[in-house]
């Protein structure tokens, strides 16, 4: 019986990539409406952030402060209306996984196949959970001073708080920092629903890769079990060598399916690299300038928020790279302790050019200038501070 690989593993991504518009599968009209309204809010916010850069005076300390938070909307933005362009190659990978499956046959296979795909999937919903738990949790500090003021008013008003952070950010009116509070929010709330969106997505395929790639080792351990090779026949030959083709087949596949992920996203991929440094940056030079941190608590939040969303999307991004070499090296190293020297001579050739193969380090590169691995996240997390230390130069 066929099973629906979607259904099975993709389950929960699909119900958040439909919430946001991003499903390849879904692209009727009122999806596509909802597409242009979604970007629409994400792109409005950003150009009445930097739109303010034209009407005032400028100073370095107020440009930084508008970028700060600007930034993390446009890493918003690219992560959503590139996944959106890249719809068809998203719906290219998951029937490539539907056909790699549909080819298992081993009940170990299967199970090894089910145990990243359940993974896979509780790391999504670990995802979804966190991002409702943040999102009602901002939307409570954010719309609680209201309620309070309607239930429990007093002289001075709870608001006033949160109406003079709003005014640090926005000269204008009282009256319209309602509106302006309603943008924002639903600037966050679909900014963040897509990126968690495409993270789970991209997150889900590389533990399908990891998972294609312990499929090969188990291939080739299975090849040269004791048992077989202690009674070495035409038959047993035939099944080794199968094995192993079998190995390399599927092997090729996931290193082919990680550099057609990579390659059809690799602009996208370069832009956030470049703004999340900037992001990170920028915000750890605001929290410098805060004079008072008892004064600027709110404020000083935001930045350390934004921080930390930030570093956790380039570790996880750095780490998941890091994770796909290590299954790859995986392979080699299996290659290299099965008693390959005690099976037929021609068989032996087969495993050479796997060990070959395998002994090339694969790595996920982007434009030829980042492998993503831990120690690109270092890398990236020092030019970071490094650019924070130079800008804090250029104040004094």
């Amino acid at each position: 019986m066929k099973i629906s690989f979607e259904k099975r593993y993709f389950s929960f991504n699909r119900i958040i990539l439909l919430a946001t518009g991003l499903w390849p599968y879904q692209q009727s009209k009122v999806v596509q409406l909802q597409l242009m309204l979604f970007f629409s809010i994400l792109l409005s916010f950003i150009a009445f952030q930097l739109s303010r850069l034209l009407f005032v005076e400028y100073t370095f300390n107020f440009t930084i402060k508008i970028l700060c938070v600007s930034l993390y909307i446009i890493f918003f933005a690219i992560k959503y209306i590139s996944f959106w362009i890249n719809k068809e190659t998203i719906k290219c990978l998951l029937e490539q996984l539907q056909y790699i499956y549909n080819d298992l046959k081993d009940k170990n296979e299967i199970a090894i196949y089910d145990k990243y795909g359940n993974i896979a999937k509780r790391i999504t919903i670990t995802f979804i959970i966190g991002e409702i738990s943040c999102l009602c949790t901002l939307s409570g500090m954010q719309w609680w001073p209201w309620f309070l003021d309607m239930i429990i008013p007093k002289n001075e008003t709870y608001t006033h708080h949160l109406i003079v952070l709003l005014s640090k950010y926005y000269d204008v009116q009282e009256k319209y920092y309602y509106f302006i509070l309603l943008h924002l929010s639903a600037t966050i709330t679909v900014g963040s629903f897509a990126l968690v969106a495409v993270a789970t997505m991209m997150l889900s395929y590389a533990k399908h890769i990891c998972g294609m790639f312990r499929i090969a080792s188990y291939r080739l351990e299975q090849a040269m079990t004791i048992n077989t090779l202690q009674s070495i026949s035409l038959k047993t030959e035939i099944v080794i060598y199968k094995e192993i083709v079998y190995a390399v087949d599927i092997h090729r596949k996931a290193m082919k399916f990680a550099k057609f992920l990579i390659n059809s996203m690799e602009r996208s991929f370069l832009s956030v690299i470049m703004i999340t440094v900037l992001c990170v940056s920028f915000n750890l030079y605001r929290i410098s300038q805060t004079e008072s941190f008892t004064e600027n608590v709110e404020e000083t939040l935001i930045h350390l928020l934004i921080i930390t969303f930030t570093l956790l999307y380039m570790f996880l991004a750095n780490y998941t790279g890091q994770e796909i070499t290590d299954y790859n090296n995986h392979v080699s190293f299996t290659a290299y302790n099965i008693p390959w020297y005690q099976a037929p001579l021609h068989i032996q050739k087969l495993i050479l050019v796997l060990i070959q193969r395998s002994n090339k380090t694969f790595t996920l590169n982007i434009g030829g200038l980042f492998t993503l691995s831990l120690e690109c996240f270092a890398s990236l997390l020092s030019t970071s501070v490094s650019y924070f230390t130079v800008m804090l130069s250029l104040q004094y």
